[in-house]
């Protein structure tokens, strides 16, 4: 798909408007998987802005997003960083054979530090 079809196909997606995003980056500071993620919320609501979408959706860290909605809460300007990062995943589980995760090989992923929240939200994710 073209990099411009896909923007608006995201932005559609989503419903959400990522020139309303200032940069003060207090969604990435509040974001639980910063240290896992090699692109962080505000970065990610700018690559979307500009259109640089495939890095996006090459990237390990989009699945280690929890969508815990943190920096939604965080966000002064109501961005919704997680609703961009959902639509791009969205997007690439779309494209034949692109789906990172199988519903099988969530139990083995399991441990008793895994928060509860992660394990609700990779049913939900992988489960279609």
């Amino acid at each position: 798909m073209e990099q411009k079809h896909l923007r608006e196909d995201i932005l559609r997606i989503s419903g959400v408007n990522p020139r309303k995003c200032m940069k003060c980056g207090k969604c990435t500071g509040t974001c639980p998987s910063y240290d896992e993620m090699e692109f962080h919320p505000h970065q990610f609501v700018y690559m979307v802005e500009s259109g640089d979408i495939q890095p996006l959706m090459e990237s390990k860290g989009l699945y280690k997003c929890l969508t815990c909605f943190a920096c939604v809460e965080r966000c002064p300007r109501q961005v919704e960083p997680a609703k961009l990062i959902e639509a791009v995943r969205l997007s690439v589980i779309r494209q034949q054979g692109q789906n990172h995760l199988k519903p099988d090989q969530i139990p083995a992923m399991l441990d008793e530090d895994l928060p509860q929240q992660a394990i609700v939200s990779a049913m939900r994710k992988y489960a279609k």
